[in-house]
């Protein structure tokens, strides 16, 4: 193949009529724009969620409710994901570091302890909060808690 061979792709390159070229090129006049309104102006483009001046769906549906912009989302682990993981890997002292590595949580989400299930073991457990009711447990088994900055 060299620059001497090439030619467009079959079909690549069809020309269409041009339009608003006078009368007799079949497509002069109103150029297929139809008389008169907004569509046959040069210039035009819809707006966007316009729908021909009928209220558009975004100011028909209702709105409400709030969205705390400050709201803080923690990952949730529970008491019993904690007895398991200290079960699986023989640990003592768990970590954010371990609940990532377990595949739990994701290095970029904070982690809240929660008291769902039952800790068996002394554990000492570091997270980014925990429930009241989990601070009790950890303690009741024999382990500490120790908040980590977030």
């Amino acid at each position: 193949m060299d620059l001497s061979n090439l030619k467009p792709a079959a079909g690549s390159n069809k020309k269409g009529k041009r339009l608003g070229r006078g009368a007799g090129s079949g497509k002069g006049g109103t150029s297929t724009r139809g008389h008169k309104g907004a569509k046959s102006r040069s210039g035009y483009s819809a707006k966007i969620g316009f729908e021909g001046g009928q209220m558009p769906l975004q100011r028909r549906v209702p709105k409400f409710g709030f969205k705390n912009r400050n709201r803080i989302e923690y990952k949730a682990v529970n008491l019993d994901v904690l007895q398991a993981l200290a079960e699986s890997k023989q640990l003592t002292k768990i970590t954010v570091a371990d609940i990532v590595a377990a595949g739990i949580a994701d290095d970029k989400q904070l982690v809240k302890v929660l008291a769902n299930g039952e800790l068996k073991t002394k554990v000492d457990v570091e997270a980014h909060a925990f429930s009241k009711k989990a601070e009790e447990a950890i303690v009741a088994a024999g382990g500490t808690i120790q908040t980590v900055k977030k």
